[in-house]
């Protein structure tokens, strides 16, 4: 260090220098100067190393933080404001305002995104969907009203507004509309500023941008360019490192550990900022210190990659390298204020300097890009972004140099390791985007084959005919394949927006880049070639992922490729020629000399060659001739085929060729269906399934039946169907003799195959007829594409919005075209709490349904069959499902309906029916049968659709009736296919297709009848044929009848013989349902219980506490073990019986947050804030066990866990070390057993009921015995006289233990889980606070469950679930026992410590003042300790209950004062009436005793009725809760009026709790003994205190908390988290901003710099809220992923759906579909209400028991 102090300048030195200076001073000096660079550089030089770079980086970040600012004021005072001086000429803030005042700005809004700010892009009007708004703009513009998609930036895209080429319509939001004085584009802006400051700022700007650019692409470390070198040079250095993406942070962290000997803390710091700024300084000193740490850095990351890079750079080029950086920034800055400013800037820029081409500053930086560091390339990308893409005219020169430099910059990319985001030639998309840039480009600058050419060339592996290699690439070459993609997202920016009109020079360029598209096609078409395993299997999977990936980036650009051809004729025609030229030159290199065959049948002939797909080579890839057969469709969809046949070169087309390859392809498929190719692994099965997934196969699979089609509308029908029959390698089956004798093969296997092989074949026929919902083969729209689509995925089931996105496939602009069918062909359904929105089909669509949809995988056709089958049912149709009526096909593909009449399909078609006829072996499926009948199906509906549109008859040459009414050819005599049909129809085997039999019979009669009418009773004869059709439906519909008849009493029989059977079997066996009839009485819990136990009683003379009280009729409590199904009474002598139940620490009513957590040592918990600030709550499933079978089963789970540990197996969801298991029932977690006790009994009405004041006698004469008793124990010394002992009080007597041992072990395991729970302890027995936390957690229970019940208005009693009524019955029996687990010394102490609160007791000191104490857990926890003191007195005299009756009538009385101390009366109302009711009178006489004892703090308040109403309000949760506690503590049945919700019930709950409706008649009638009590409550000193004091005071009744309110609309909440920083890294954005739902704060979770220690482990910033929050328990949204998550603990978390949807019901999770989100209010309560029932604990526990996944996370890093 000390080499270090001695060469910097000390402080005072630099000060002095800083009052010397002045900025104008030295302005003027240069101004006055002839060689400006040369000053400006000697300032500099002089300067830059004195004020920046001064040592190592401070070890506080506090210290940083000052440094960083004196830095940034030293630079503006020193360096940069004589440089503005100079620019301006004078005061630079004045100059500036002139400026700005003075500029006219362009419409452009260029608001640069940060990470995570919210885009919006309309789906309507957008070009494409890189235009994007931010969030001001597009409030303030049309498009809020228009479908729009809402994403989070990753950072560095600028807004579009104001740019007319991103938008259709709407391009301005209403800040930046252009006003008519605004500067024409055209105008130059130089010229609106003075020309000597024009002259001034080309000299600074280039004298500057020069200084930064030399600096930024400057690589000697020791060395500075000329003139900066500085004045002295001291060996001062820094050890820089510099990030890579190849090192993770664990390594790096851990690397500079060693290197540097940091701290984990430092280390984590300078790892965030490498990865944050490019770069940092590990190290300061001289050169050997620093050299020194980076041979260990080296070292220590070059075992298995290239190591990181480090250089030790002279602190004064690492000086003026951070200059530079603020140089740039500044000029960003300082153009802002004028668009002639900026300008000037692009001029200086681009300007060639003297080395000619690729000389400009801008080029120099461009092309040295990937050797700078992120921060340096970051800032001067955001200067480009704010000069020269804001300023129209050097947009476009800068366009070009980019568009020049391209193939330089890309391969300088693949070789760089960053991301794209921090590459230059991710400014693509700001260029290419444009269309009129693009347009220019590709003409100008033949962009469209430049960025081909580059992307082949960097694919270099060939195999010997030319195609791509991917099988064996290094993960070098694989990192190189996943650069070199971005190409293709560039050539898609070029291509999204076609054309409206052509320039010849754009036709030549445009059919050049297709000519090189067509050279990378031919690489592809045929690569990955496959051929089928036979004998052993594959031994390795061969690589498949890299050709599928080129395809799926390559499909939209063939698809815009299409469309670009599809939009000029000429262009069309040429684009046709080229392809047949490729796809002939690919057929050349066919392996030739394949032998020709003939191949003969039904009297047909036809030549073609000998291929076996199943031995010979096959590949899935033909890109060549999928894109022929897209062009082939446009040349008859825009109908150039029909108007200029000479100009096309149809003549060269082979059709047999033109099919050979896609034939191949589906064949493939068809095999690998059949089961032949099992041998050849995985790979090919996925293969299979991407070329028919919806991503890939609209330029795959669709093509290729295109293709087909293409060619089968040129061939001869037969002659097309013998080549696929040959290819299916099917022929001769077909062939024979006599086709329709079966065909025998020994082979089960190879039957099979070949069956399935036919029905492949059957359904293809199928598809290449009936699939004409392209427009250009079928005479369809796109929207009509669309919509059948649609229509098929709801045939399968109703849909979510989302799914049907997934299985429609997008266009470049990713949009599927759904919303514009979706309404009319479906109807929405709304989610409820859970789950989402859903389509249904609309009935009237059904009829559209065909069974062989081309799109439909083998798992969804079965579905939509069941379904739609099953929908016919339910409307009493028959259950056929016949072709639909398809859409007439365009005149190019007009003759492939022949194919449904031509002699070889009707061969096929009665080969297959014959055997059906006589189906004996297994040489046929039912499958085949129905694909026959639909072919027959689909040739009838098309001979009818004829008919009907023709004039007359003679030019219908469609006579598919007449071919199937002729029998076979000789020699064999069977039948036609109408006779084997009509043979077929009432075939038993064949129940499933009678409907459809029965239906194609129809359509043969309809046909005839329509044929055979003549033109004059036309009309007749239709009539008559729908009276066939009906007479046949009308027999169907009898049939039907019948057998639902049959069906129906044969039900009714079988039924009655059960309920005879049962009748029987209850008869014999009597006595065993009598008993568990008694047994169901015995049991059945809160309802009967409720039931008021003798009618004579009134109701409303039940009472809950006090010697009036009734107990519950003496009863046998029955339960049964869930474990071991033995049955046993509760008895506290018995075996004990436990309930599983989860005890968890809670600040769900805590009114204090910001409250520390206690010190469990010291902190004494008997008397509860009012703040419950933390409490501990039970909860229980319900499910009650032996305490000996739980026992065993806990061991089990924890031998179980040891040995897990053992075999290192993931965590399990909970956590056995700290008592937790699940219960062996419901999975439910629990971690610990409630013992389950007797009732109370009924007291002894004999006995007396003393008053209050000679209770409280006796108990102070008890008290005050106790206290001789325990200081006689102390000191053993008598000191005066002892104090009289009450008759009948044994201060040594010691009372039995009620319970037997096994239910006293329970109590204290119990006792100890509350204890270790609240407390965060070890468990410790003899602590004298245990007893109290029982009572705690007894009170603290009532106290929710009675705030849930009134937040959901339900009635107090009656309406909790059981679980939650058998959980605070046994929570309550058992804290009334739980003293007989302690010694009675420490029971009489607290008893004794808790009355005092009330009563004065001269032993007792530090008593608390009332404003302080919760009064419902004082008291629960005096009425649960008074026992132990009431068990010492035996004079049997009065019973325990009137002590209980009078200690509430006490607290009542206390709570009242407590709660008109805090009222707050402000609102002043009406006064009701003057004469005031006596409750008003009473409450204005205790109000005015109050402020007697207190004076002024108290207000003055006259209206009584205010008053009474405040007391009534505050004290009523109080009462509620208390009713609850003596209801379950003494067994008393409710009330009626209580069982239900509504008005009316104060009058009854007080009576039910032995209270006057009036509560101030307590005051009223024990006036002399409460009035010194009040006023030893109100003289207490904090009282005055703390009323007086702006503390928190906790005014009644207390608020229910609830979580914070969220905004309706998603994207505000987005917009709050990306102007979060991170609270730790200064002023760094957060990655994973995540609010707390609970308290509002946003934290920056998910990162090492918010991580802080918790317990001796570091956590994140997440888990680390919650404990000061939630008590280890936390709810969080996290804002960029749209997720809500919860956490409990360190080690337990879980994902849960977020409360905010789209427009069709679904959550969307990650914000991957963009779609506006909104909150749903009713799910967000949903999450609220877990939270208060505390659920959240329960449902993590639940999650992570369903999913594996979730246990595996680290959740205390989030």
């Amino acid at each position: 260090m000390a080499a270090a102090e001695s060469d910097r300048d000390p402080p005072s030195v630099l000060c002095s220098e800083f009052l010397n200076f002045s900025a104008k001073d030295t302005a003027s000096q240069w101004m006055a100067t002839t060689d400006l660079q040369q000053e400006v550089h000697r300032h500099l030089a002089l300067h830059v190393p004195r004020i920046l770079c001064l040592g190592p980086s401070g070890c506080s970040s506090r210290e940083e933080q000052r440094e960083e600012r004196r830095e940034e004021l030293a630079c503006q005072l020193l360096l940069l404001a004589p440089l503005e001086w100079l620019l301006l000429g004078e005061e630079p803030a004045a100059g500036l305002a002139v400026l700005q005042e003075n500029n006219q700005p362009s419409p452009l809004c260029g608001h640069v995104f940060k990470g995570g700010e919210p885009t919006y892009s309309c789906r309507e009007c957008a070009a494409d969907p890189t235009c994007v708004l931010c969030m001001q703009c597009f409030l303030g513009s049309v498009h809020k009203e228009h479908r729009y998609r809402m994403t989070t930036s990753g950072g560095g895209g600028f807004c579009d507004c104001g740019d007319t080429e991103a938008w259709k319509k709407g391009p301005y939001c209403q800040k930046h509309t252009p006003t008519p004085n605004n500067r024409d584009t055209e105008e130059d802006p130089v010229a609106q500023l003075p020309v000597d400051m024009v002259a001034r700022s080309y000299n600074i700007f280039s004298i500057l941008l020069k200084y930064a650019v030399d600096l930024l692409t400057w690589d000697q470390e020791d060395q500075l360019p000329a003139g900066l070198e500085p004045p002295e040079k001291g060996d001062t250095y820094y050890c820089m490192l510099f990030n890579d993406e190849v090192h993770t942070y664990e390594q790096v962290i851990y690397t500079l550990q060693k290197a540097v000997n940091c701290s984990q803390k430092e280390a984590v710091s300078f790892a965030t900022t490498v990865d944050r700024d490019g770069r940092k300084s590990v190290r300061y000193g001289d050169f050997q210190f620093c050299e020194q740490a980076k041979s260990v850095i080296v070292r220590n990351t070059s075992r298995q990659s290239k190591p990181l890079r480090v250089q030790v750079m002279h602190s004064s080029v690492v000086a003026h390298q951070c200059f530079a950086l603020k140089a740039l920034s500044w000029l960003g800055q300082i153009i802002q204020y004028s668009d002639g400013l900026r300008r000037i800037l692009c001029q200086v820029g681009l300007q060639e300097g003297p080395e000619g081409e690729n000389s400009s500053l801008v080029d120099r930086l461009m092309l040295n890009d990937s050797k700078m560091w992120k921060g340096a390339r970051n800032i001067y990308h955001q200067l480009l972004m704010n000069s020269l893409l804001m300023d129209l005219k050097y947009k476009k020169i800068f366009a070009i140099q980019f568009a020049k430099s391209y193939e330089r910059l890309q391969n300088d990319y693949v070789k760089d390791d960053h991301d794209r985001e921090f590459s230059i030639t991710d400014l693509s998309v700001q260029i290419f985007t444009v269309p009129s840039l693009a347009r220019m480009l590709m003409v100008e600058e033949n962009l469209m084959t430049t960025i081909i050419r580059t992307f082949v060339d960097h694919l270099r592996h060939r195999d010997l005919q030319g195609r791509f290699q991917f099988d064996r690439y290094t993960a070098q070459q694989a990192f190189k394949f996943g650069r070199v993609q971005s190409l293709i997202g560039d050539l898609k920016y070029v291509l999204i927006s076609r054309p409206c009109e052509w320039s010849n020079e754009l036709r030549e360029k445009f059919l050049e880049g297709l000519d090189s598209f067509l050279e990378l096609l031919k690489c592809m078409q045929g690569m990955d070639p496959v051929v089928r395993q036979v004998g052993q299997h594959i031994e390795m999977e061969p690589e498949w992922e890299a050709a599928f990936t080129l395809q799926m980036k390559l499909t939209h650009i063939i698809s815009m490729i299409q469309e670009w051809c599809s939009t000029d004729e000429r262009v069309l025609i040429d684009a046709y020629r080229r392809c047949l030229n490729a796809l002939s030159h690919c057929h050349s290199g066919l392996p030739d000399g394949e032998q020709p065959i003939s191949l003969s049948l039904a009297g047909h002939c036809v030549e073609t060659f000998r291929y076996q797909v199943s031995q010979d080579k096959v590949s899935i890839h033909l890109p060549v001739c999928r894109l022929l057969a897209g062009l082939h469709v446009l040349l008859s969809r825009t109908e150039v085929a029909s108007r200029f046949p000479e100009q096309l070169p149809l003549g060269e087309l082979s059709p047999p060729l033109l099919i050979e390859l896609p034939l191949r392809c589906l064949v493939l498929c068809a095999q690998v269906h059949a089961g032949m190719w099992r041998r050849n692994g995985f790979s090919l099965i996925n293969q299979i399934y991407y070329y028919h997934n919806v991503k890939c196969r609209v330029e795959m699979f669709d093509k290729d039946i295109i293709m087909l089609q293409a060619g089968a509308s040129m061939m001869d029908p037969n002659h097309f169907l013998m080549i696929v029959l040959s290819r299916f390698e099917l022929f001769h089956i077909f062939s024979s003799a006599d086709c329709r004798k079966r065909y025998r093969e020994a082979n089960k296997d190879v039957v099979q195959q070949n069956n399935t092989l036919i029905e492949e074949m059957l359904h293809l026929i199928i598809m290449v007829i009936g699939e004409r919902y392209v427009a250009g083969v079928g005479q369809v729209e796109p929207f009509d594409e669309v919509r059948r689509e649609i229509i098929h995925q709801l045939s399968i089931r109703p849909m979510a919005h989302s799914e049907l996105v997934k299985a429609l496939p997008e266009n470049g602009n990713k949009e599927t075209g759904l919303e514009r069918v979706i309404d009319s062909v479906a109807s929405f359904k709304k989610p409820g709490v859970t789950g989402r929105g859903l389509y249904e089909l609309r009935l009237e669509w059904n009829k559209h349904f065909n069974l062989y949809f081309h799109h439909y995988s083998r798992a969804d056709q079965s579905k939509a069959e069941e379904a739609q089958r099953k929908l016919r049912r339910q409307n009493g149709e028959d259950t056929a499902l016949p072709p639909p009526v398809p859409p007439p096909l365009c005149p190019l593909f007009g003759s492939l309906v022949n194919l449904l009449q031509c002699d070889v399909l009707l061969a096929v078609e009665g080969a297959v029916l014959q055997w059906a006829v006589e189906p004996s072996g297994g040489g046929w499926t039912e499958s085949m049968l129905q694909r026959v009948l639909h072919l027959v199906g689909m040739a009838l509906l098309e001979e009818q659709q004829q008919l009907e549109n023709s004039s007359g008859y003679d030019d219908v040459t469609f006579n598919y009736t007449c071919k199937i009414t002729r029998p076979g050819e000789a020699p064999s005599t069977s039948g036609s296919v109408l006779a084997l049909l009509e043979s077929l129809q009432n075939a038993p085997h064949l129940e499933v297709h009678k409907d459809m039999i029965t239906w194609i019979l129809k359509m043969v009669a309809n046909i005839k009848t329509i044929r055979e009418r003549s033109s004059s009773t036309s009309s007749i004869t239709i009539s008559q044929g729908q009276g066939l059709e009906e007479t046949v439906r009308d027999k169907d519909k009898a049939e039907r009848k019948r057998k639902a008849e049959m069906a129906r009493l044969r039900r009714e029989k079988i039924m009655a013989q059960m309920s005879e059977m049962q009748k029987h079997f209850i008869n014999e066996n009597k006595e065993l349902f009598q008993q568990s009839l008694e047994e169901l009485e015995a049991s059945t819990s809160a309802a009967a219980e409720h039931s008021p136990p003798c009618l004579e009683v009134s109701s409303v003379s039940q009472v809950c506490v006090g010697p009036r009280r009734l107990g519950r009729a003496e009863r046998r409590q029955l339960v049964t073990c869930i474990l071991c199904q033995e049955e046993q009474e509760v008895k506290g002598h018995g075996r004990a019986m436990v309930l599983a139940a989860f005890v968890q620490r809670s600040t769900v009513l805590s009114k204090n947050r910001h409250h520390a957590l206690p010190n469990a040592e010291h902190h004494d918990p008997l008397f509860m804030h009012p703040d419950l600030s933390l409490g501990i709550h039970t909860a229980s499933c319900g499910h009650i066990m032996h305490a000996t079978c739980w026992q065993r089963y806990f061991e089990a789970v924890q031998l179980k866990e040891q040995r897990r540990q053992q075999r290192l197996r993931g965590h399990t969801s909970y956590d056995v070390e700290n008592g937790e298991f699940l219960c062996p029932l419901c999975e439910c977690l629990s971690n610990t057993v409630i013992p389950l006790l007797p009732h109370t009994h009924t007291p002894d009405l004999s006995v007396d009921h003393p008053g209050l004041e000679v209770w409280l006698k006796t108990t102070n004469q008890q008290i005050a015995a106790l206290h001789s008793a325990h200081r006689k124990q102390s000191e053993d010394a008598i000191e005066g006289a002892e104090p009289p002992v009450p008759e009948g009080f044994r201060i040594d007597f010691t009372p039995l233990n009620p319970f037997s041992s096994s239910v006293s072990e329970m109590i204290t395991t119990f006792s100890m889980s509350t204890y270790k729970v609240g407390l965060k302890v070890n468990p410790n027995e003899l602590d004298q606070r245990v007893p109290v936390l029982s009572w705690s957690t007894c009170a603290y229970t009532i106290q929710a469950i009675e705030r849930l019940l009134m937040d959901e208005e339900k009635p107090l009693f009656g309406s909790l679930p059981c679980r939650q009524d058998d959980c605070l019955s046994s929570l309550t029996r058992f804290s009334s026992a739980c003293w007989t687990a302690a010694p009675l010394k420490t029971v009489h102490t607290q008893f004794i410590r808790l009355l005092a609160a009330l009563v004065p007791d001269p032993q007792v000191e530090n008593t608390l003042c009332i404003l302080d104490i919760d009064m419902f857990h004082l008291l629960v926890y005096s009425v649960l300790s008074y026992s132990s003191v009431h068990c010492l007195d035996q004079s049997r005299r009065s019973v325990v209950d009137s002590a209980h009756l009078h200690l509430l009538h006490l607290v009542t009385m206390a709570h009242l004062v407590q709660i008109l101390l805090t009222s707050t009366t402000d609102e002043v109302c009406m006064d009701q009436d003057s004469e005031g009711s006596e409750e008003e009178e009473l409450t204005c006489q205790l109000y005015n005793t109050l402020r007697k004892h207190l004076g002024s703090v108290l207000p003055e308040v006259t209206s009584g009725w205010q008053l009474w109403r405040c007391v009534k309000a505050g004290v009523l949760p109080f009462l509620r809760a208390a009713a609850l506690f003596f209801h379950y503590l003494n067994s008393t049945a409710p009330p009626a009026d209580l069982l239900v919700a509504g008005p009316g019930q104060w009058e009854v709950l007080c009576s039910y709790l032995s209270l006057p409706s009036n509560l101030l008649q307590l005051y009223q009638s024990q006036h002399t003994l409460l009035e010194p009590l009040i006023h030893r409550w109100c003289c207490h000193p904090d009282v005055r205190q703390t009323l007086q004091a702006a503390g928190v005071i906790v005014r009644f009744p207390r608020e229910s908390n609830q979580l914070i309110d969220l905004p309706e609309d998603y994207s505000v909440l987005i917009n709050q988290a990306s102007s979060f920083t991170c609270p730790r890294s200064g002023g760094d954005k957060s990655r994973a901003p995540t609010l707390c739902l609970v308290c509002g704060s946003m934290l920056c979770s998910q990162s090492y710099c918010c991580q802080t220690e918790v317990d001796g482990e570091d956590v994140g910033a997440c888990t680390a809220h919650t404990f000061t929050c939630g008590a280890g328990l936390g709810l969080f949204l996290r804002v960029r992923e749209s997720q809500v998550l919860f956490v409990a603990g360190k080690t337990k978390g879980c994902f849960y759906p977020p409360p905010y949807l789209d427009d069709y019901g679904e959550t969307d999770q990650g914000l991957k579909r963009g779609n506006p989100l909104h909150l749903c209010a009713d799910r967000y309560r949903k999450i609220e209400r877990l939270w208060r029932q505390h659920g959240i604990a329960e449902v993590i526990g639940h999650a992570q028991e369903a999913n594996q996944t979730l246990v595996a996370i680290d959740w205390q890093h989030l």
